[in-house]
């Protein structure tokens, strides 16, 4: 380990320079980014207007209002002059803000970005801008309320296609603002890391290295493990203690804690699979994608798969998840991680939770946390862990296995498990892939033609695929296999949000992210299907990137409240499932994922009582992110009673969550639903896509992790999970894996002996 408590700050980790943004033309992105415009305009008063094109007026009545207001709801509202700038800054103006939207294009798959580009070439034209606006004028000549109006219609639409491209639009604007805008994060006062910035120690894994070269480099190991995350990190512990030479290799790399966190820009850049949106129609799909995957961004959060969903596994053959056999694996590596709920601090977001749940007499709890027993009282690890306190797999289970012999490779992009086909099934034999340097400094962000390269072959007498539930079944299809499970049986944790606002500065970037959790409506149907309710993320896109948009001037009046709001998750375990699939241009995963009017159903539930949880903790505005149901604002509290009253009546009676006006706003709420594209729907756990069986008619893996279709192969990560684990999957996969990984261990030490034919 190596000590780094000198520094102040994490050292910068750079970006990669843009691509050429010749994809679209001239006139295309004249059009988008003039809709961009629209979303977050300067906004000035008329007798400030100077460029009519691009600033939203508004009358001065209404402008002086707009602040009178905003000194209304904000504990610490920002002086008139700051409250002009943050209103008339136009965010297209910063060039910081136009890189980031081209990357954030660039990164979208080659198919969405010539159908966006068809859209904006459509209303780039007087016949099309006709027919998809109203308007004659070209969308990029309107003025800018025009191009605001635009937008709005295009969100009520009847034809689907303009609610789903005003939301692409909008989202685009959005978390290009709230990650960079400076104005917004000073009003916010919000810090990308803490005051008393400590990180803890780096960990030198002594990567193997390789030289430039035409022919395929061949490495030798008893056990290939590809991906470093909850469940890779696992078997290479395990297997490297029982005295297997173990090598794990992963596509990502390696970023120690004095990198940590990083900004919102390099993060989704580095710590996420497809620039941190993976690519799908209808949902925001979040997977973590760098050396220690999914659990270098997770959120330390610790919960045991519960009894209904360990006897629904072994209902379906797998008896496994009974016995006691099981628990002592989820009991081996809590222990290893120190999990407790012992030195847990709440902050106010998760206090929500817990207070709120008692006032209502429903069932919530404190989430354990992989911290070693340390308070961790840290908001920011989703852009990775400074203090090294979250004892995630680069912190704990990677470092463990390097000291019993384990090697390592970052860089490294596995094309194809390599099989012997002389066997019945064929055996898998090892891996081949690519090795990508960093440069001569030690960085990735100079493109990869510039660093070393060189084709590995990896021979092993054991493969393990860990890359995760997108990314694991399609190295198996990649590979040959033809199970048609592979890739199917796709779960995700569905969540919706909800945005509450307080009549004081919360700042819920400060303190754990996830500490509490509601557990009264995780089995609304009886078969353990239902909702969980957690509060979230508080990192500024996060919480602002689907907030809901109905104007200009009420979004961005909306976000300088941020220091003021916590946001909320209603997570469902569903029932229903979709796919992961390939990339036809480039090989990157695709969901394909709606979720079901059985799952909708229940998150709607989770949205009712979140807002109920927001509203008897004291919530001054609440918004579901569903585009037609408006907010609730709560009225001034009554003043006292006239002294005719009589004592007893209804009046006097705190009402609680039977508030009239809150009561007909759930109603709306409810009557309206969740669905897309009004609704936005967002995932952080992805599992099932390999998912295990009794029998080779039923999944991908058999019980103990094995690929029914080759021997010596194997898959220990989320992907196995027979169906959606309905809690946080950090400890279920990692159970599993420590499960797989034994077994592993006890067959090569007792040697080799061929499986049957099936």
């Amino acid at each position: 380990m190596v000590a780094t408590h000198h520094l102040t700050a994490p050292i910068p980790t750079q970006l990669p320079e843009l691509q050429p943004d010749t994809y679209f033309s001239e006139t295309q992105w004249q059009v988008l980014f003039s809709l961009v415009d629209a979303v977050i305009p300067s906004i000035v008063a008329e007798s400030r207007v100077t460029k009519r094109k691009n600033q939203l007026r508004i009358p001065q009545p209404q402008y002086e209002e707009a602040y009178e207001h905003t000194k209304r709801v904000m504990s610490n509202p920002p002086n008139y002059e700051k409250f002009q700038q943050f209103l008339e800054a136009r965010p297209l103006e910063n060039p910081r803000f136009s890189r980031l939207l081209k990357r954030i294009i660039q990164g979208v798959p080659i198919g969405d970005r010539k159908r966006l580009g068809g859209i904006l070439n459509i209303v780039a034209t007087r016949l099309g801008s006709l027919a998809a606006t109203g308007y004659c004028t070209p969308v990029q000549e309107q003025p800018v309320h025009v191009r605001e109006a635009i937008m709005q219609a295009w969100s009520q639409s009847w034809f689907t296609v303009w609610p789903i491209i005003a939301k692409t639009i909008s989202k685009l604007a959005r978390v290009c603002f709230s990650r960079i805008d400076p104005l917004l994060l000073e009003l916010s006062d919000y810090k990308e890391f803490d005051y008393d910035y400590r990180p803890g120690p780096s960990f030198d894994y002594n990567f193997m290295q390789f030289k430039s070269g035409s022919e395929v480099e061949t490495v030798e190991t008893d056990i290939v493990i590809v991906g470093s995350g909850c469940g890779g990190a696992v078997c290479a512990k395990v297997l490297a203690e029982a005295g297997h030479k173990v090598i794990v290799v992963d596509k990502g790399y390696y970023f120690p804690p004095s990198k940590l966190p990083m900004t919102m820009e390099a993060a989704n850049e580095y710590l996420y699979e497809g620039g941190g949106m993976v690519q799908s129609a209808v949902m925001n799909v979040v997977a973590g994608s760098s050396w220690g995957g999914g659990g270098t961004v997770n959120w330390s959060v610790c919960l045991q798969p519960q009894g209904f969903v360990r006897q629904e596994w072994a209902d379906e053959g797998l008896s496994f998840f009974t016995t006691q056999e099981f628990q002592n694996c989820i009991d081996r590596v809590s222990d290893f991680m120190g999990v407790s709920d012992a030195h847990i601090r709440h902050n106010h977001g998760s206090n929500v939770i817990l207070n709120g749940a008692k006032k209502l007499g429903w069932a919530a709890k404190p989430c354990p946390q992989n911290t070693g027993g340390a308070e961790h009282y840290c908001g920011h690890c989703s852009l990775g862990c400074a203090t090294g306190e979250k004892r995630g797999p680069n912190v704990s289970w990677l470092p463990t296995a390097s000291r019993s012999g384990a090697k390592f490779i970052e860089g490294f992009n596995v094309s194809t498990i390599l099989f012997d086909e002389t066997y019945n099934p064929k055996q898998a034999t090892g891996v081949l892939g690519t090795w990508t340097s960093r440069d001569k400094d030690g960085n990735v962000h100079t493109p990869e033609a510039e660093r070393s390269q060189r084709q590995v072959q990896i021979k092993a007498k054991r493969v393990i695929v860990a890359g995760g539930t997108l990314n694991s079944p399609l190295l198996l299809m990649r590979s040959g296999l033809e199970n048609p499970h592979i890739g199917k049986n796709l779960h995700i944790h569905p969540v919706c949000h909800v945005n509450a606002s307080f009549d004081e500065d919360i700042k819920g970037w400060e303190g754990g992210i996830l500490t509490s959790v509601c557990t009264s409506f995780e089995n609304l149907d009886g078969k353990g299907h239902g909702v969980k309710l957690e509060p979230s993320s508080m990192i500024p896109f996060m919480v602002l990137f689907e907030h809901p948009w109905r104007s200009a001037l009420q979004w961005k009046l909306d976000a300088l409240r941020y220091r003021q709001m916590n946001t909320y998750i209603s997570l469902a375990r569903d029932r229903d499932t979709g796919r992961v699939y390939p990339d036809p241009d480039d090989g990157r995963p695709i969901v394909d994922y709606v979720p079901s009017a059985f799952d909708r159903k229940h998150i709607l539930a989770g949205v009712i009582a979140l807002a109920k949880l927001c509203y008897i903790e004291g919530a001054t505005e609440i918004w579901p992110f569903i585009q037609s149901a408006p907010s609730f604002v709560r009225r001034s509290k009554p003043t006292a009673p006239a002294p005719e009253a009589e004592a007893g009546e209804e009046d006097d009676i705190d009402q609680g969550i039977n508030d009239p006006d809150f009561v007909a706003w759930l109603t709306n709420v409810e009557r309206t639903g969740v669905h897309f594209p009004d609704a936005t729907f967002t995932s952080a756990h992805q599992m099932g896509t390999c998912r295990m069986s009794a029998h080779p008619a039923r999944g991908v893996v058999d019980p103990e992790g094995r690929v029914w279709e080759a021997q010596n192969l194997y898959v220990a990560d989320a992907s196995v999970f027979p169906s959606a684990s309905g809690v946080n999957p950090m400890i279920t996969t990692m159970a599993i894996a420590d499960w797989i990984s034994r077994g592993i261990s006890r067959d090569l030490k007792k040697g080799d002996r061929p499986r049957a034919a099936l």
